[in-house]
């Protein structure tokens, strides 16, 4: 049940994705984060008192900061969705997991000081190769699968995944402190509604176009959905071949954005692009298990 779980998540994730589409012809990433955030908090609040779970924290600087960063990851994904074909631009965002062990790689080289035999840096061969293969996935999704005017988008989207990443890193901190995962999504709504808000005050509001007014629900719905969803997965973990098949499962949201793009868009992505593609999950999934093994007790990434 807990793969079932998961894999449910991802499609409501990858149906948001939908949504975010139809909705970004007529509102900008700032109004639709702060709909989602509004959304957000009304449902982990209602998710909070069922389960007995005080909002109330000891770390408001760090949820704080959490939110700054989990925002800007949001607003850069939601952009890229707009700019993108939907597969080319989750993908990007996916890419969480491969910016973490780039992050490991990078952290070891700098903190790395020659000893009197000059050896090498500890660096694990494995991650090298993880985010070698990483970044070649994307070199080979975006240079056949975008012309000139989607560039920007595309930086814009491997910012996405980035700026998730040390999203995640935080996120992690917060549970080694004891933190409930329904009280930091909770302050992460509350933080994107604020963001959301301050963006609508700086770049106005668009004209109320209610073809694509009628989206914006379904997008802080199936966020909230997919969340639940995801949770509901990882508490039904029993052991840790489980935890790393319910964690590999999320790159099912990938497959059915692939969908997507192709019957509801009619994307035209070429072959190398979607080789690309396999090629990131392909490093994700073992990025994902390097970091199991690195922090066993690590939770759920966010999307």
């Amino acid at each position: 049940m807990q793969a079932l779980w998961m894999v449910l998540a991802a499609f409501f994730f990858a149906t948001m994705g939908v949504c975010i589409k139809f909705a970004s012809e007529a509102f900008n990433a700032a109004e639709m984060v702060f709909y989602r955030g509004i959304i957000g908090i009304l449902f982990m609040a209602l998710l909070a008192r069922s389960q007995k779970v005080a909002l109330s924290t000891r770390y408001p600087g760090m949820h704080a900061w959490r939110s700054a960063i989990g925002v800007t990851s949001m607003m850069a994904w939601f952009y890229a969705i707009s700019k993108l074909p939907l597969a080319t631009a989750m993908t990007l965002n996916y890419m969480s997991s491969v910016w973490i062990a780039a992050f490991l790689v990078g952290g070891a080289m700098l903190t790395w000081r020659p000893g009197r035999d000059n050896t090498a840096p500890p660096m694990q061969i494995s991650l090298v190769l993880t985010v070698l293969a990483g970044f070649a996935g994307v070199v080979m999704m975006l240079r056949p699968s975008l012309n000139p005017s989607e560039i920007f988008g595309g930086l814009i989207g491997l910012l996405s995944g980035m700026s998730s990443a040390f999203a995640y890193m935080q996120v992690m901190a917060l549970s080694r402190m004891g933190e409930p995962e329904t009280r930091t999504v909770f302050y992460f709504a509350v933080g994107s509604t604020i963001a959301g808000a301050i963006g609508m005050v700086i770049t106005g509001l668009s004209p109320w176009d209610w073809n694509a007014a009628v989206w914006l629900v379904p997008i802080g719905v199936l966020a909230a959905l997919g969340q639940l969803s995801m949770t509901r997965a990882y508490s039904l973990v029993r052991s840790k071949g489980e935890m790393l098949v319910v964690a590999n499962l999320q790159y099912s949201g990938i497959v059915f954005a692939g969908i997507y793009s192709t019957v509801v868009f009619s994307d035209d992505i070429p072959l190398i692009g979607w080789i690309g593609m396999a090629i990131i999950i392909t490093s994700g999934i073992v990025a994902t298990l390097l970091r199991a093994r690195a922090a066993p007790d690590a939770p759920a990434e966010e999307h």
